[in-house]
C-alpha cells in the first residue's frame, strides 16, 4: 500500500514550473555570472532585494533576504527575545514557531484562534493583566496549522495594541498569495505607521520549496541588526538560488506560477472538504480560501495521537496530531496538508483516515 500524506506542506511536482526554472537559472548565469558566483552579502542578492522591496512599497534596507523563511524567522526571534521575555502565539500555531521559542527560553503566552483569527480580546485582557510582550508572531493568512485568516478588523485592532503595549507584530505571511477564494486583505506592514512590524515571508510556496529563498522586510534599524547577525552565521545567502528566484520573478514566471499553485489547490481544498463531510461526518473544520492547511477537530472519543500512529501503520495515511501544535491540548484534532495530494488521492486518504477512526474507536 502506497502512502498517501496529510502531514506536510508542500506542494506536489506537478505545480512547480520546473522549466521556467531552468530558464531562470541559465538568465541567471548569463547575466551576472559574477554576482551568481560570488559570496555576496549577508542581506542577500541585491537584484533580488530591490525586487522584494518595490513589492512591498519600503526601501531596499528594510530588506533582507535569507536561506528559507524559517532561518528569517530564527533570526528575528534572536535579535529581539532574551530568555524569560513574553511573546505571544496563536493557538495553535506553527509547531517549530513553538519550539524556537522554548529553545530561546521565551514566555510564550498562546492566545485562542478563531475562525477570523486571534482573539484580539483575549490578547487585550491578557496586556491588561501586566503581561508586557517583546513579541506576537501572527500567521495572518490560511494560518499554519488551523487554515483561518485574520480579518481587516483585527489586524487593524492588532496593530493599535502593539502601539498601546510596545510590542513588535511579527506578520509570518508565506502563504498569502495562495489564494483561490475571497479578496486579498492589506498585509499589516502595509498599513504600519509606527515601526511595529516585521513580516517575512517565503518563495517555497509560489514557487518550490528547494530554492530555500525567504526575506524579513521591517524597520531599517532592526534589519541592519539582523543583517550584522547573520554575517557572523553565514557570510551570506545563497546567491545562486536567489538569482534565479529574481530572473523568475522578474521575468513574470512568478506571476503564473501562482494562479497555477492557487487553481491547482484550490480543487485539492474543495475535493478534501467534500470527502470529509461524506466519510468523516462527525468531524468539523473551517474550509480556507488560501493556502495549504485544513484543521479538523475530532470527537472526544478519538485520540489523535494514538491516530496518527495508526493511519501511517495500518491504514497507509499520514496526518499530524493536533497537539504538536499547542503547549496544551489538541488531543481530538488533526491538521491536514492538502497541498502533495493529488485529485485522485484525496477522497482515497480520507477514506483511510476514516478506516483508522474506527479502528482506534474500537481499541479504546
Amino acid at each position: 500500500m502506497q502512502l498517501i500524506s496529510f502531514a506536510r506542506g508542500a506542494p506536489s511536482l506537478d505545480i512547480i514550473n520546473v522549466d521556467g526554472l531552468k530558464a531562470a537559472a541559465v538568465r541567471a548565469f548569463e547575466t551576472d555570472p559574477a554576482g551568481v558566483t560570488a559570496y555576496g552579502t549577508s542581506v542577500g542578492y541585491l537584484p533580488l532585494r530591490t525586487w522584494i522591496a518595490e513589492q512591498h512599497g519600503v526601501e531596499a534596507d528594510q530588506v533582507i533576504v535569507t536561506n528559507g523563511s524559517m532561518q528569517a524567522d530564527a533570526l528575528l526571534f534572536e535579535h529581539l527575545v532574551k530568555p524569560g521575555d513574553a511573546v505571544v502565539v496563536e493557538k495553535p500555531t506553527y509547531d517549530r514557531t513553538l519550539l524556537n521559542l522554548r529553545n530561546l527560553g521565551a514566555e510564550v503566552h498562546p492566545v485562542t484562534l478563531e475562525a477570523d483569527g486571534i482573539d484580539v480580546a483575549e490578547l487585550r485582557a491578557l496586556l491588561e493583566s501586566g503581561v508586557r510582550p517583546v513579541l506576537a508572531h501572527i500567521i495572518p493568512n490560511f494560518q499554519n496549522p488551523a487554515g483561518v485568516t485574520l480579518s481587516a478588523q483585527k489586524r487593524a485592532a492588532l496593530l493599535a495594541l502593539a502601539q498601546e503595549y510596545g510590542f513588535t507584530i511579527f506578520e509570518d505571511d508565506p502563504y498569502a498569495e495562495i489564494r483561490w477564494r475571497g479578496e486579498k486583505l492589506p498585509s499589516m506592514l502595509s498599513q504600519d505607521t509606527a515601526g511595529v512590524v516585521v513580516h517575512a515571508s517565503s518563495f517555497t510556496k509560489t514557487i518550490a520549496p528547494g530554492l530555500r529563498v525567504g526575506y524579513l522586510v521591517g524597520p531599517k534599524a532592526t534589519i541592519a541588526g539582523i543583517a550584522k547577525r547573520a554575517t557572523t552565521i553565514y557570510i551570506s545567502p545563497s546567491m545562486v538560488a536567489e538569482a534565479i528566484v529574481h530572473q523568475f520573478c522578474a521575468g513574470g514566471d512568478v506571476t503564473r506560477s501562482i494562479e497555477k499553485v492557487s487553481a491547482t489547490l484550490g480543487e485539492r481544498a474543495r475535493l478534501l472538504g467534500e470527502s470529509l463531510r461524506k466519510h468523516i461526518p462527525d468531524a468539523t473544520f473551517v474550509e480556507p480560501d488560501g493556502g495549504y492547511f485544513l484543521w479538523v477537530e475530532l470527537p472526544e472519543d478519538i485520540d489523535t495521537t494514538e491516530l496518527e500512529k495508526v493511519a501511517a501503520k495500518d491504514f497507509g495515511v499520514a496526518v499530524v496530531k493536533g497537539s504538536d501544535f499547542l503547549l496544551d491540548g489538541g488531543r481530538h484534532s488533526v491538521r491536514l496538508a492538502f497541498s502533495a495530494v493529488l485529485n485522485d488521492e484525496v477522497d482515497e486518504g480520507v477514506q483511510r483516515l476514516a478506516a483508522a477512526i474506527e479502528a482506534v474507536r474500537k481499541s479504546a
